[in-house]
């Protein structure tokens, strides 16, 4: 895919799935090909806050953290061209996928548990999976999660054995497509 200049499309794109789905890779591969501001939610909360997300859990509980979420969501509001990383548990709250959804498409990446287990398995930044790297834990935390992530996407992705360059052409042409019906 050659660099592209301008907007990629009208939309901001707001990736969700579950963590090792491949938000931050696509939404680095956005950012170069297409000239899109990324930003990655957790990132932005950890860089605000100065601590760790595991610090701001333990210092302020997990309310806090998704409060701060949905705050970030409103402050990006005025943004255009951008692709936004959310965080795992983003798409959990509805009043998230309201502002996510008031301000471009949701686009939510999957992959199978086997996929994400190996995409996760050398990480140890990802408290939620400590002492719980296998797939059973995976594929049951992610069975959980399924219907907030169907409710809250514009669409889906499968990201399973496919390159970044692949899912981003196969998103961009849903993306075209969607606003084609718009």
């Amino acid at each position: 895919m050659e660099q592209q200049t301008g907007h990629a499309c009208s939309s901001n794109i707001f990736l969700i799935g579950f963590m090792g789905s491949g938000k931050s890779s696509i939404s680095d591969y956005l950012r170069d090909h297409y000239a899109m501001e990324k930003i990655e939610m957790d990132q932005r909360i950890v860089q605000k806050e100065g601590m760790s997300i595991s610090e701001i859990f333990d210092t302020h509980g997990e309310e806090y953290f998704r409060n701060l979420e949905t705050q970030l969501l409103v402050e990006l509001q005025q943004k255009q061209n951008m692709v936004v990383s959310c965080g795992g548990g983003t798409p959990m709250r509805e009043t998230n996928v309201r502002q996510m959804k008031k301000n471009g498409k949701v686009v939510w990446l999957t992959a199978s548990p086997e996929t994400i287990y190996e995409r996760v398995k050398d990480s140890h930044d990802r408290p939620l999976l400590e002492g719980n790297k296998n797939t059973d834990f995976i594929a049951k935390l992610m069975s959980r999660r399924r219907p907030k992530y169907e409710a809250a996407a514009d669409f889906t992705i499968q990201t399973d054995g496919k390159s970044c360059a692949k899912i981003c052409e196969e998103l961009m042409q849903k993306l075209v497509e969607w606003e084609k019906q718009s």
